[in-house]
């Protein structure tokens, strides 16, 4: 979907009812020549355990090296947001959001960090990337601290 055909960026528009019903958007990249990586940080991630339905929290952070395409962030933060009485486990979650990110905007690379808080008290943490970092790329650390309370 390129910018002539966005349906949600300067309108009102509701909130998906599930990761599945969400539209996630992508623009044209202006520096489509460049390598360069752009990041997404979601401090205050939201699903819910498909097995109690109780609430579950996560620190996200999205790099990805943009090829022609960038995702428009205000349709990311109604996908991400759909997924708030979503029920599924963190691993789940955390790697459908990375590929439906490289199936929407084909980037270069993609790698994604969900960093989860407890849940019976072992924090899990997830990581997954789309394949190996083209070479010349400058991957900052996610800066996410090890768990002592995230910070």
């Amino acid at each position: 979907m390129d910018e002539a055909h966005l349906t949600q960026l300067g309108h009102a528009t509701p909130a998906p009812a599930s990761p599945d019903a969400a539209v996630l958007e992508r623009v044209a990249n202006p520096q489509a020549d460049t390598l360069y990586l752009a990041r997404f940080v979601v401090p205050e991630f939201t699903s819910l355990c498909p097995v109690t339905g109780q609430p579950d929290f996560a620190h996200l952070v999205i790099d990805y090296a943009p090829g022609d395409w960038l995702i428009e962030s205000k349709s990311l933060k109604l996908y991400l947001g759909s997924f708030r009485n979503h029920g599924a486990f963190h691993e789940d979650c955390t790697v459908a959001i990375g590929r439906r990110i490289v199936s929407a905007a084909q980037p270069r690379w993609l790698r994604i960090g969900g960093y989860w808080f407890p849940r019976g008290g072992i924090p899990i943490d997830v990581f997954w990337q789309s394949g190996a970092p083209p070479e010349g790329l400058w991957l900052p650390d996610q800066g996410v601290a090890p768990y002592r309370g995230r910070g």
